[in-house]
């Protein structure tokens, strides 16, 4: 039987640990039960927030309406020739779908080990690292609408995805909940070595022959150096999206920084490392008050021990106006902000 709860800190479901109540809250554990809970008109017409493992999100005030928690687990897989299908439920956790798969050999996930949060957060965002985005291996996810309160099934072209965008952030926004995704990974791997340090440090383990399991090791292994562990500091990993920009705009930055970071994006367009531009400003490893960046990597926010949503918001907005102050480029928040 579905429960509703009234007054819920949402403390240990943010990776922030920033402190936030719930009006109401309902954990899902069943598809089924998302039908059950919009069978009643009192919740078609409530503010809701749908959370997974709470990575990506920045609590500023209390939520005066209704959490609603996706715990709907499950993996499974099916192999067709090269091709191998693995559907995950929306409740899993992301590295224990990688994991899955790696010690498997099914390809395609391995530049994305150890990212935060669920499996079903993981469309919307369209995650990625090392050179590789969620798009690349999804082939399709079922998700509930809750205006009709009827299921169906989305294929990659009907996503819309963009650099950390899709469709669910956009025109569908707070209409569909996504609860399993399908995804297309293969037998014979190939694999991407050319973003970050993974190439160095496959090079300094002496892998000549890196198989998924050595890239997803060394993913790791460089996450895991730059970026903080959000169970032992808050945080919701990176804060900011690279941002994109014209050539035109890229060369007075290049003339004036020639070391800029920087990647070719298609299309005449240049993406700048975010983390990058925060460090010439300064901040990296910055404190101000219960709030910082982190030591090793300035993209992190980080909440050292009491900061509050809106703390770590302004202290953003800082950054975002310092940014923009030397290099003329205005940072996008990459994390949602609710409140």
């Amino acid at each position: 039987m579905l429960q509703i709860q009234e007054n819920v800190s949402l403390k240990n479901f943010n990776t922030f640990g920033v402190e936030a109540n719930a009006r109401f809250f309902a954990e899902i554990n069943h598809e089924d039960e998302l039908v059950e809970l919009f069978m009643d008109p009192q919740w078609q017409q409530t503010e809701r927030l749908v959370i997974g493992g709470g990575s990506n999100l920045l609590l500023i005030n209390d939520f005066n309406g209704l959490v609603i928690r996706m715990n709907i687990r499950g993996i499974e897989h099916r192999i067709n020739h090269d091709e191998v299908f693995v559907e995950a439920g929306a409740g899993e956790v992301w590295n224990d779908l990688v994991n899955y798969c790696v010690q498997r050999n099914y390809a395609g996930l391995e530049n994305l080990s150890l990212i935060p949060g669920s499996v079903g957060a993981s469309p919307i965002q369209n995650i990625g690292a090392y050179g590789v985005e969620l798009k690349d291996v999804f082939h399709t996810c079922r998700a509930f609408e809750i205006s009709t309160t009827k299921f169906r099934t989305f294929t990659k072209e009907d996503c819309g995805f963009g650099y950390r965008e899709s469709v669910f952030k956009n025109e569908l926004k707070g209409q569909y909940i996504i609860v399993s995704v399908k995804f297309s990974l293969f037998l014979i791997p190939n694999l991407n070595l050319r973003y970050g340090a993974i190439e160095q440090e496959l090079a300094n383990r002496g892998i000549a022959a890196p198989t998924i399991k050595d890239v997803s090791q060394v993913v790791s292994h460089i996450r895991v150096a730059k970026l903080p562990d959000p169970s032992t500091i808050g945080n919701a990993g990176s804060f900011f999206k690279n941002p994109v920009i014209t050539a035109a705009e890229f060369a007075p930055i290049y003339a004036n920084y020639p070391e800029v970071v920087n990647y070719p994006a298609g299309d005449g367009l240049v993406k700048l490392a975010a983390g990058w531009l925060i460090e010439q400003c300064g901040w990296k490893g910055k404190v101000v008050g219960n709030t910082g960046t982190w030591k090793n990597q300035a993209l992190v926010l980080v909440n050292h021990g009491g900061a509050t949503g809106a703390e770590v918001y302004n202290f953003s907005s800082q950054i975002i106006d310092s940014v923009y102050s030397k290099f003329g480029v205005k940072l996008q928040r990459e994390v949602n902000i609710i409140g």
